[in-house]
């Protein structure tokens, strides 16, 4: 098992994990109604997904 020599210091652990912070979300605008929506899911506002209409909205 391998072990590590020595201790690493906290600035070196945290530049090891520079790369690990969150990243915004990706958010796509609907085709229908241009509100921001997350990719690959129906439109809570029209019930839209792409250019069809998926559940009828009242």
């Amino acid at each position: 098992m391998a072990v590590p020599r020595n201790r690493l210091s906290n600035s070196r652990k945290n530049t090891k994990r520079s790369h690990h912070a969150k990243k915004p979300k990706n958010l796509h605008t609907c085709v229908k109604c241009r509100l921001p929506i997350l990719p690959h899911t129906m439109c809570q506002a029209c019930g839209s997904y792409g250019e069809r209409t998926v559940v009828e909205s009242v």
